[in-house]
């Protein structure tokens, strides 16, 4: 597997998004994203505090991807451009020839299929431009929507495993859900 490289940027389209890469004016939007606590409560981070760490977020994200780190799109809808959540491709490992994807949506956009349609496109992405064999997936056992989201996206279930992290009391269980090529 050649070393990733996402230069220049991968746009990538389907019937009703784009997703392209995070620009400072999205800032809003990932502040709104970061800072709402249903939209955390599966995700172990501390909320946004401010527009600034949004902002630095945003120059983070942007930075690993310079970097070929990480590849982190910003989802919009196709016809106003309106940024409703993000997708990533993370911790590769060119001896597994594996990355793991993360996803994220505004709550306003949840439950319209757009998630699904972003990770389909992700998904062929890092099979058919990275050389990827797998993908995996990570989430709360208690997150049925994303169960869902990976199920119909054909992850199937691999593993379950405990949690513990230091900014939360107490641990969860995770399950890891795979999709290979």
């Amino acid at each position: 597997m050649p070393t990733p490289n996402f230069s220049p940027f991968p746009l990538l389209k389907t019937k009703r998004l784009i997703l392209r890469r995070l620009h400072q004016e999205d800032k809003t939007a990932i502040f709104a994203m970061h800072s709402d606590a249903n939209n955390r409560q599966y995700i172990d981070k501390v909320p946004t505090k401010s527009i600034l760490e949004a902002k630095q977020f945003i120059d983070k994200m942007n930075t690993g991807i310079d970097n070929n780190q990480w590849i982190y799109w910003a989802i919009c809808k196709r016809d106003s451009l309106e940024l409703v959540g993000t997708i990533c491709l993370w911790n590769f490992s060119k001896l597994a020839q594996k990355a793991d994807v993360g996803y994220e949506l505004l709550p306003t956009f949840q439950g319209n299929g757009f998630m699904q349609e972003a990770l389909q496109a992700v998904v062929e992405y890092g099979f058919q431009k990275q050389w990827l064999q797998s993908i995996e997936a990570y989430t709360q056992t208690n997150n049925q929507g994303s169960i869902r989201l990976l199920e119909k996206c054909n992850f199937v279930f691999k593993s379950k495993m405990e949690q513990h992290y230091y900014t939360r009391s107490g641990s969860y269980w995770q399950s890891v859900y795979e999709i290979t090529n």
